[in-house]
């Protein structure tokens, strides 16, 4: 029976190659990734509580904050993305924040996944 592939070849926002050059070791990775994921399991519905209650200062607050740690885990795209719905949502018109907010979150709902994915093949 041959081994079950790796899924990281298959992932659209982690890129494990960068993150473990990132990071340079790979037991030091999987703690980043397990506390990337509580972040994020977390932080996701309470930016789109914020959002929905018109407080973009605390959407903006957690946005900010994910933006300082997914550039080490993550595709470009998504960083780009990230920071943009971040500037919307302290920029004088916030309110285009939300709707940004709602095409981003599934891609973060995603990460998650994939993180998980990576975390089960690897043994953890």
């Amino acid at each position: 029976m041959s081994p079950t592939p790796s899924p990281d070849s298959s992932f659209v926002h982690l890129n494990i190659a960068q993150s473990l050059a990132n990071v340079g070791d790979a037991s030091a990775l999987h703690e980043m990734l397990v506390m990337l994921h509580d972040v994020l399991s977390k932080d996701t519905p309470q930016i789109a509580q914020h959002m929905q209650e018109r407080d973009f200062p605390a959407a903006q607050h957690l946005l900010h904050a994910l933006k300082g740690c997914i550039p080490i885990f993550c595709t470009p795209t998504l960083c780009d993305e990230l920071i943009a719905v971040e500037l919307l949502s302290k920029s004088p018109a916030p309110e285009a924040s939300a709707s940004a907010y709602v095409s981003l979150r599934p891609k973060l709902e995603a990460l998650q996944l994939e993180i998980v994915a990576h975390l089960h093949y690897s043994g953890a």
